[in-house]
């Protein structure tokens, strides 16, 4: 734990997956929007970035069914040979 004016902080780190959530170590509290509190005393939860979710703020793998692409950062994605659909690679 380290202090920057006078706040502690835990240093953690957290992972971005590509078209998909925000991979966060728990335990962990999440405020979302609304200033309502979600805990999670799991070792790793998923938050979700796409906003497709049933279960806010959890990811449900929702992503997977919406249109991809729609970020400033997105990168087209591979596809199977001889076919129209996308590889799922997570």
């Amino acid at each position: 734990m380290s202090s920057r004016a006078g706040r502690a902080t835990d240093e953690r780190e957290v992972m971005l997956c590509a078209d998909g959530p925000i991979l966060l170590p728990g335990p962990v509290t999440v405020e979302d929007e609304d200033g309502v509190k979600h805990h999670s005393e799991r070792p790793v939860v998923a938050v979700c970035r796409c906003g497709a979710t049933g279960s806010a703020p959890w990811c449900d793998g929702s992503h997977k069914l919406v249109r991809r692409g729609a970020g400033p950062r997105a990168v087209p994605r591979p596809r199977r040979s001889g076919s129209d659909r996308p590889l799922e690679d997570y």
